[in-house]
């Protein structure tokens, strides 16, 4: 006799055999859900140290049962670091740098896919070279040029690249760049070419099939990257500490070392002041989730 078969949205009936899952399902949910616990793990944790007092960590250790709990270490936090001032820091680098990224990303992408140029593959490749080199590798030569760049008084204080939030929009948008315009580029070879030669039929110029046509299509791709380069360029650390030497001017990344002491570390005051630093991406991503789960298709429900 064949067995039983269950219909979607149909309730088992009682002493019916319910059909076994393929074990390739089974063991892809047991991974998905490890994953998702070891991904969670140090944010839970330090959530748990952030709202615990430093005279119970110190006296009973990190890895122990809490005897108190508390929120003032945020609100220390907040007031110690100053990160008010680092949070408009960190807006005043990300913002513009997101927005020229993406700005000149989809030109370059449009002019790579849909102007038929001899040099669009060296173009591409050129792109997509520069992010195989490692930042680091040209931090030498980077700061003794950002020492003698001269700036526009209302760009920079000093009168140079260094020391600016111009020479980190500049740096951000460099590196940035050349994986927009590979992702971007990918995403607009998958909108049909019949629609572009509708619009050139109609007597279209080039950019309003660059502005009316194809940024409109592209819009999840934009809203994920969009996504991506916030989290990218608000985390950055290292060309934050390498470029600019007035602390006051870094972004919040770097507020963190005002709450770390000489010889004594409050990681319960650390810990707090890295959640409320995430705290904006994490904003990010929530208003730009829908367009950010359609953009990783990339392209992939188009015709």
């Amino acid at each position: 006799m064949s067995s039983p078969t269950t219909l979607p949205g149909v309730a088992t009936p009682p002493g019916a055999v319910r059909p076994a899952r393929p074990r390739g399902q089974v063991l892809s949910q047991i991974f998905l859900v490890s994953a998702s616990v070891l991904w969670l793990l140090p944010i839970f944790f330090a959530l748990y140290i952030a709202v615990r007092p430093y005279a119970d960590t110190r006296k009973h250790g990190y890895v122990s049962l809490p005897h108190s709990l508390t929120l003032s270490n945020f609100g220390d936090a907040w007031s110690q670091a100053n990160m008010g001032r680092f949070f408009w820091n960190s807006i005043v680098i990300t913002v513009p740098a997101v927005i020229i990224v993406l700005a000149l990303a989809s030109g370059a992408a449009f002019v790579l896919t849909r102007v038929n140029v001899k040099v669009n593959v060296a173009l591409l490749i050129l792109f997509t070279a520069g992010n195989l080199l490692p930042q680091q590798v040209i931090i030498t030569p980077l700061f003794r040029m950002y020492l003698k760049i001269p700036l526009p008084s209302f760009l920079s204080d000093s009168g140079l690249m260094y020391n600016s939030a111009f020479g980190l929009i500049s740096i951000n948008v460099a590196f940035q760049l050349g994986f927009c315009v590979f992702v971007l580029s990918n995403y607009m070879k998958s909108i049909p070419g019949e629609m572009y030669e509708a619009a050139l039929v109609d007597g279209t110029s080039l950019w309003t099939r660059f502005w009316r046509l194809t940024i409109p299509l592209c819009r999840p791709a934009l809203a994920a990257l969009a996504t991506l380069l916030t989290t990218w360029i608000y985390n950055d650390f290292f060309w934050a500490i390498t470029l600019m030497s007035s602390g006051d001017k870094r972004p919040v990344t770097s507020a963190l070392a005002n709450l770390q002491g000489q010889f004594v570390s409050n990681q319960n005051l650390i810990a707090a002041g890295a959640l409320i630093a995430a705290v904006p991406t994490l904003v990010v991503y929530v208003l730009l989730q829908k367009q950010f789960i359609s953009g990783l298709s990339l392209g992939a429900n188009k015709g």
